[in-house]
């Protein structure tokens, strides 16, 4: 039996994270990846909240980050699965965060 080479923690903590939120659906520990993926400002701004299949919910603190986010939503996708892996999230839903 071959053996594959070692793999770095950096590199499997993303699948790890994503299975994690996947089991408990909620997506809290997610957050390192979305701040490493969308930077810091709009993640002062919003957080991943749920992930269900693969439509990641995430919590923005007003209408108007929702709206910002909502018209970049297809960039943040694709910049968020380039840390998860392809096609781990399909859907972005941006929704107010309940106080």
């Amino acid at each position: 039996m071959a053996r594959s080479e070692p793999k770095t923690l950096e590199s499997l903590l993303p699948r790890v994270l994503a299975r994690l939120a996947g089991e408990s659906g909620r997506a809290s520990s997610l957050m390192p990846l979305w701040i490493a993926a969308v930077g810091e400002n709009i993640a002062r701004h919003s957080r991943p909240h749920q992930l269900d299949g693969t439509t990641l919910v995430i919590s923005v603190e007003s209408a108007e980050w929702a709206q910002v986010l909502t018209r970049q939503a297809d960039s943040l996708r694709e910049r968020f699965n380039e840390k998860l892996g392809p096609g781990t999230v399909k859907t972005l839903v941006f929704q107010l965060e309940s106080r």
